[in-house]
């Protein structure tokens, strides 16, 4: 079946017609989700807010589909039961909420598309993905209907919270490159209306367009504003044990997501924090052979540098040396021991840091991981994600060795 996209005959003038956004159910066949004790929902609504629900209502091979995300969630299931593709919805509505355009976020829209979706009598096809974010205003639901064929644009979005609509879009001219939004007012006029971007989040354009100036508005622009703060400070994760080998050049001191500068993150980090600096070194020494006394980083030639571990008896290992599950485990153990100044994350400037939580989207968590790494890079995950700052979404393919760690919500996905 199609993702149902409106039709821009049936969205009477002048209120757009809301889009046929189907609520997901968490429970479904697809998708079982097992929450720890001291989950968010019994701790009342978070002063930092944050994404609790993804919402796959029709993507890749999504069908209806919430994914409940706890403070360290694990999605576990077979190849082919969609844990990337979850994790890609969940990336691409971060760079939607930091004002990403549409073709920058889904360079190739098609794999987007459900495969047996079937194109409507416009020969249109195209998918649904959205989220549920908690925070001071209680939970914000995004739900944003896109459509990739036969060219690529945002056709729908809703902004929903305790059962109001605050923002709504649909197409009203397929010959204009805008949608029609009909925003929350609960003023002298109940609805605003005015044209919104198609290639663009509306929600992260609504500060531009509210003017903030009745409660119904100024509702509209704190739900908006959460919901943006919860999407962004995403760091998707999936460290290249070939790219951490060679040196690197000296560069900004921000890591990328598949970890290819290391060294250079070390060079610059080693000196910024002697306390957290030490607690890497403990975490590399757990999970590392032989021993080790430190973590260095030392230039290498012109403008490059390299990274050792330090044996404590003169002898220093180049980290070009290290296996593939031990360079996997240095880095995802340095990305939870950093935060967004030090990660290559699109971070809210204007939010406060002690209102920002780092959400890291970590790609094939246990991949390359011997079980004593494993088990010590989810205790060390836990710890993190515990305070609060820090949140992680992993994929693996088997949980059962996760079983008993604290702090730990498994989301089993299957094929079907």
């Amino acid at each position: 079946m199609t993702p149902s996209l409106p039709s821009p005959a049936s969205v009477p003038s002048p209120r757009p017609a809301p889009i046929a956004f189907p609520p997901p159910s968490p429970a479904s066949a697809s998708a079982a989700s097992t929450a720890p004790s001291g989950t968010d929902a019994a701790q009342g609504h978070p002063d930092r807010p944050r994404v609790t629900e993804l919402l796959l209502s029709a993507f890749a091979g999504h069908r209806n589909v919430g994914l409940t995300l706890g403070p360290l969630t694990l999605l576990a299931g077979p190849s082919g039961s969609g844990k990337t593709s979850a994790l890609r919805a969940y990336e691409a509505l971060a760079r939607l909420g930091g004002g990403a355009e549409l073709g920058e976020t889904f360079p190739e829209p098609d794999a987007c598309v459900p495969e047996r979706a079937r194109a409507d009598a416009q020969r249109r096809r195209g998918f649904r993905i959205g989220c549920t974010a908690d925070g001071p205003e209680g939970p914000v639901r995004l739900e944003v209907a896109v459509q990739a064929e036969p060219e690529l644009r945002i056709v729908g979005e809703r902004l929903t919270a305790d059962g109001v609509v605050l923002l709504e879009t649909a197409l009203r001219d397929p010959g204009r490159r805008t949608v029609q939004a009909a925003w929350h007012t609960a003023g002298s006029t109940p609805v605003t209306r005015g044209p919104l971007p198609d290639d663009r989040l509306g929600t992260a354009l609504l500060p531009l367009r509210v003017a903030g100036k009745t409660p119904g508005q100024r509702r509209v622009l704190a739900a908006a504003e959460q919901m943006v703060v919860a999407l962004r400070s995403v760091f998707a994760c999936d460290p290249r044990p070939d790219r951490m080998r060679d040196p690197v050049p000296l560069g900004s001191g921000r890591l990328l997501g598949g970890c290819g500068n290391l060294a250079d993150v070390l060079w610059r980090t080693q000196a910024e924090c002697a306390i957290r600096y030490g607690l890497l070194v403990s975490a590399v020494r757990a999970g590392c052979a032989g021993p080790v006394a430190g973590l260095r980083a030392e230039p290498y030639g012109e403008g490059l540098v390299r990274a050792l571990l330090d044996r404590g008896d003169g002898v220093r290992t180049d980290l070009g040396r290290l296996g593939d599950g031990e360079l996997r485990y240095v880095a995802l153990a340095l990305v939870l021991f950093t935060g967004p100044g030090v990660l290559e994350v699109d971070a809210p400037g204007e939010v406060p840091a002690a209102l920002q939580t780092l959400t890291v989207l970590a790609d094939g968590f246990d991949r390359g991981l011997d079980p004593l790494q494993r088990a010590e890079l989810l205790r060390l995950a836990a710890r993190m994600c515990e305070r609060g700052h820090i949140r992680l979404v992993g994929t693996v393919s088997d949980a059962s060795w996760a079983t008993g760690v604290g702090g730990v919500a498994v989301v089993h996905l299957n094929r079907d």
